[in-house]
């Protein structure tokens, strides 16, 4: 795919990354209650070696995990977007639909919002046939988005994370799949 798509919405603009990003993002992954549904917070080096990864993905497919910012004010927030699975399970190959929001943008609907575009652009751009989306079982709130995106969840999908050790608190995670509107 060529070029570098920039996604909008009425609220927000979702891009390709840059070095201002790194320092917001780094303390959006540093932070407790952002991380609470993952192994641990990250360290400065571990969130920027996250964002080469990101944005490696991004340089291979033409899409991957853009960088989100309040269109109004140009504030960084977070990220939001579609990438592929990097792990074995049940469920891959899949595109997987992710978000992660700093605490002070949570509550104003801009996960559901960015999440939104990202799937119209993974459809109709991408011509993806099904987008998933994985989280622990104890994030509720990340589910809520998913229910309100209108993805569904079947028990039977449930899953062990490849990558968390047996008894892990967060190895067991569910799947919420979207299809390819008709």
């Amino acid at each position: 795919m060529s070029g570098h798509p920039v996604l909008r919405t009425e609220r927000l603009i979702m891009r390709r990354w840059r070095d201002a990003d790194r320092e917001p993002f780094a303390a959006l992954n540093a932070d407790p209650q952002v991380m609470e549904h993952f192994p641990a917070p990250l360290s400065r080096a571990e969130s920027d070696a996250l964002v080469d990864r990101i944005e490696a993905v991004l340089d291979a497919h033409g899409y991957g995990f853009w960088a989100l910012e309040i269109a109004a004010t140009g504030e960084f927030i977070g990220m939001t977007g579609l990438a592929p699975v990097l792990f074995d399970a049940p469920f891959t190959p899949a595109v997987e639909m992710a978000w992660r929001l700093a605490p002070a943008a949570w509550g104003h609907g801009y996960a559901t919002e960015a999440a939104r575009r990202a799937l119209t652009f993974g459809f109709a751009e991408l011509g993806l046939q099904e987008i998933v989306a994985i989280t622990a079982t104890t994030n509720l709130r990340s589910q809520a988005v998913m229910r309100r995106l209108g993805m569904t969840y079947d028990p039977a999908d449930d899953f062990d994370h490849p990558h968390l050790a047996p008894g892990h608190r967060l190895q067991r995670h569910v799947l919420y799949r979207r299809q390819r509107p008709a």
